[in-house]
């Protein structure tokens, strides 16, 4: 983000933050994908999961833990996809790491094998004759 533009997750309302630590955030995605789905974000910022210091990572694996039982809780889904993309080529948008969990629901997709895989298309499909 440049000077002019603020980065948006280092200016969240309160309004919008459904769990915290002391080095990270749980929101719910402000264009969600699935009902439910989640981002976890650390408070200090830094824009690649690997420029992460050692507690902040084990601390964000902490609040990703948290955030799956509440959304266990409340929306019961079926599964989880969990994602980061990181850096511009990986398609981020937001110069912020950000972790997204991403609720999946039976019949959310005709055939959701290969999961990630689908950023790739053309590829994704490893298990029927091509």
């Amino acid at each position: 983000m440049s000077k002019a533009t603020p980065c948006p997750f280092c200016a969240l309302p309160a309004s919008r933050i459904v769990g915290a630590s002391e080095h990270g955030l749980v929101v719910r995605d402000a264009y969600p994908v699935s009902t439910g789905h989640t981002l976890v974000i650390p408070r200090r910022h830094v824009g690649s999961f690997f420029d992460l210091l050692a507690d902040e990572r084990a601390e964000l694996l902490t609040l990703l833990d948290t955030a799956k039982r509440d959304l266990d809780a409340e929306f019961s889904p079926h599964g989880y996809n969990i994602g980061i993309n990181d850096g511009a080529a990986a398609g981020q948008t937001v110069p912020h790491l950000h972790i997204h969990l991403i609720p999946r629901y039976q019949g959310d997709r005709a055939d959701p094998r290969g999961g990630v895989r689908w950023i790739f298309p053309e590829r994704a499909d490893y298990w029927s004759t091509r």
